[in-house]
């Protein structure tokens, strides 16, 4: 899942030992800033075409997850829908190229540069002469002040989710025209291209009423290639329309429409003509993929053919050797599959109008590690668990099969191709399963220790706190609640398929020489207790053994335990569609757990409650999910990894620090780079703080994203974008005749 996210300088300290003089952190030299920069893993996929090969007119329809509450990127509720919107109808005053480097745009901008940094940073914007907005009025000065002031956190009134870079302006003042803007800093601010993208109009932020409210469902003015022409909620649709004042390249498209789909129904709506783009997962993937294959064979059972449902259903019943009577019973028993079947392959005959862009998404997905409690709290268990993982081994499961470079992130901070990226991973170190064992054994864990009475007298008087929704846990206990436990019964990683088959499974461990305990004296079939399905959000996570026992052996390294505590990892994932790749690579990583000791139960959540109720409320030990790369991260990526902190009610201030795992000289460095001109500099600052985070072991970067993106064979300069920011006004349908292929049905 992707999630976007969004001073005092002090003299780094030595490298300090983290443990009683047991283990040091590893030399964490950050690469000099002036070596080669790696390359984009995947370039991006856009299928790309000249204008002149592009017909003029047409709507691209666009899915969407849904149809964003709000056009104010600004707001906390702003997602993924607001920005694209924000991208086609607004001034950036920067964009990324494929390397993920922000480039000046010259639809806005003749320049932009640092003209003074004593006293202070001044900044001097000199807009394009043409640059206006769709009511006529000229992109000026009065556009950057409000919005300075509704972003600059000193209005309360202004509800804003983010401030970072406009809290350090000073002042914005008209230079030698309207279309000069000087902005005066009253703090160094090294990310100062990341401001004034999107630039809104007056309208919208010059007041907190405009601001707040006025501009979640419409737009008085824009300044893009395309103008925002309606947002019809009930029925999920944006429609965006060629702006007539657009002084750039004219757009290529009439429209864009921007459909909401949800993900396990894009496939249906790409076969159904009414889709044209689609972000996929891999399973749709592989449809696309067999369809384009299947090109120029006879349908399975599609439009027109000879055999219908009915009549294939009683043939293939009377073929068996049953009679006329038997054949009905046949066909309305079989009905249903074979219908179910005839729509699919007609699904896949529609689907050979498109084809797969494939590329690497500017995101990564990392396992994150809980670091406010239980056994995480300790670094050295957090990096026996990052020493105990293959990362290598999960990045070929996930990438090796979409024919994308499998090669693990080696950085929090930016990746390969960016400027900012170095691999620090060294930090931390790679798999070591005898490392992990000596950090565990350091930490206290040992095989064998005893789980003690008192543990479980705990968990019943948490139980019994739980009330009737425990109550109702405890009896359902048996219950396939997409929860189990690696290191016990899911030795052999089969513990959902015997979760539904207890006979069996009983039968299995029985073949092995195992004992199990009577399900009625409330353990599972392997003799040992398990914490209430609907309890786990408060407590101690993972499961206790019987009274009075050691803890369970069994596992490779066999079962740790301390203090009278078996080592067990809550880990938590979203249920929901798109899901499975999680799935695979959280069993994977529980096995690769499993070797050093240490087991898992893993609990799949709904999508909707996943980050609120567990991730973000810290109801989890192990968790996968992604953050978008960014570049600006020294602006960016700093709430994802400060140092949470006490606020005044007595709880935990973590910002977008999920592991709450932070240090005080990674915030150091952080601002450091944030407040540094250099560039040169900034960026090495920047990987001396991935360095450090590395080794505090709260996040473990595993693979960058694939991105999937399904596309009509006749559409050009859209696809897989990678990290560079699309060209609404170049997108759009090929000629009839041009290379790439023939327009099919109309030309769009």
């Amino acid at each position: 899942m992707s999630h976007d996210g969004v001073g005092l300088r002090a003299v780094m300290r030595s490298v300090a030992f983290l443990t009683a003089g047991a283990l040091a952190v590893p030399a964490l030299a950050a690469c000099s800033a002036d070596e080669e920069v790696a390359k984009p893993l995947a370039a991006q996929d856009i299928a790309p075409a000249t204008r002149d090969r592009i017909a003029d007119g047409g709507t691209l329809r666009w899915a969407v997850d849904a149809v964003p509450q709000t056009l104010n990127t600004f707001q906390a509720d702003a997602d993924a829908g607001t920005s694209r919107i924000a991208g086609a109808v607004l001034p950036s005053l920067y964009r990324l190229d494929s390397n993920g480097t922000p480039q000046l745009n010259p639809d806005y901008l003749e320049s932009a540069k640092i003209v003074e940094t004593e006293p202070q940073q001044v900044v001097l914007y000199k807009l394009n002469q043409q640059a206006v907005w769709s009511d006529g009025r000229e992109i000026g000065a009065a556009d950057f002040a409000a919005q300075w002031r509704a972003l600059s956190g000193k209005d309360s009134a202004y509800w804003t989710a983010r401030n970072a870079g406009y809290d350090r302006i000073e002042k914005i003042e008209r230079g030698k025209s309207n279309l000069e803007v000087r902005v005066t800093f009253s703090r160094p601010y090294a990310d100062w291209k990341s401001l004034f993208s999107p630039l809104y109009p007056k309208d919208v932020m010059g007041t907190a009423d405009a601001f707040n409210d006025g501009a979640r469902r419409k737009l008085q003015a824009t300044a893009g290639p395309f103008t925002l022409q309606t947002i019809d909620h009930k029925n999920g649709e944006v429609l965006l329309a060629r702006n007539p004042r657009w002084w750039g390249r004219p757009a290529k498209l009439s429209e864009i429409a921007l459909i909401a789909v949800p993900r396990d129904k894009r496939a249906e709506a790409l076969a159904a003509d009414k889709v044209d783009l689609a972000e996929i997962d891999p399973e749709e993937a592989g449809r696309i993929t067999l369809a384009a294959r299947a090109k120029g064979t006879a349908p399975l059972q599609g439009p027109g053919s000879a055999l219908s449902p009915a009549k294939a259903l009683r043939s293939w019943a009377v073929a068996h050797g049953s009679d006329e009577k038997a054949a009905s019973d046949e066909i309305k028993a079989r009905r249903k599959q074979l219908t179910a079947i005839a729509t699919y392959a007609r699904q896949q005959t529609s689907l050979r109008d498109f084809v797969v862009r494939k590329s690497l998404e500017p995101a990564y997905t990392q396992l994150a590690l809980n670091g406010s409690e239980g056994p995480l709290a300790d670094e050295r268990v957090r990096r026996a668990v990052a020493r105990a993982i293959n990362r290598d081994e999960l990045a070929k499961a996930v990438l090796g099969p979409l024919g994308l470079p499998a090669v693990p992130v080696g950085s929090h901070l930016a990746l390969s191709g960016q400027p900012d990226y170095a691999d620090n991973s060294g930090a931390l170190g790679g798999q070591d399963t005898k490392e992990a064992q000596a950090l565990l054994a350091d930490a206290g864990w040992v095989p064998g220790g005893p789980v003690n009475d008192q543990q479980q007298q705990q968990k019943k008087e948490k139980d019994k706190a739980a009330g009737p929704e425990g109550k109702k846990a405890d009896s359902d206990a048996d219950s396939d609640d997409g929860t189990f436990i690696v290191g016990e019964d899911d030795k052999n990683g089969e513990a959902d398929r015997d979760k539904k088959d207890p006979k069996g499974h009983a039968e299995k461990h029985e073949e092995n020489g195992k004992q199990h305990a009577d399900d009625e004296a409330g353990k599972h079939l392997d003799g040992r207790q398990y914490a209430p399905k609907d309890n786990r959000q408060g407590g101690a996570p993972g499961a206790y053994a019987p009274k009075g026992t050691a803890a369970p052996a069994g596992a490779a390294a066999g079962a740790l335990a301390k203090d009278g505590k078996a080592l067990t990892l809550r880990f938590v994932l979203p249920s929901g569609p798109g899901s499975d790749s999680l799935r695979t690579v959280a069993d994977q990583i529980s096995r690769m757990l499993e070797r050093i000791g240490i087991r898992t139960e893993t609990s799949r959540v709904p999508d909707d409650s996943y980050f609120k109720d567990h991730i973000a409320s810290g109801q989890y030990d192990l968790a996968l999910y992604s953050w978008p790369s960014s570049a600006f991260p020294a602006t960016d990526a700093r709430p994802i990894y400060a140092k949470p902190v006490p606020a005044a009610d007595g709880s935990l201030a973590v910002e977008q620090n999920y592991t709450r795992v932070g240090t005080d000289q990674v915030d150091q460095l952080f601002d450091q780079a944030i407040a540094t001109l250099d560039e040169d500099e900034s960026r090495s600052l920047v990987r001396k703080a991935d360095a450090r985070i590395w080794a505090a072991a709260g996040s473990i970067p595993l693979y960058q994203r694939p991105q999937l993106m399904a596309t009509r064979l006749t559409l050009a300069n859209a696809g897989a974008f990678g990290f560079q920011t699309p060209l609404y006004e170049d997108m759009g349908f090929l000629k009839k005749g041009a290379q790439g292929g023939t327009a099919t049905k109309k030309d769009r």
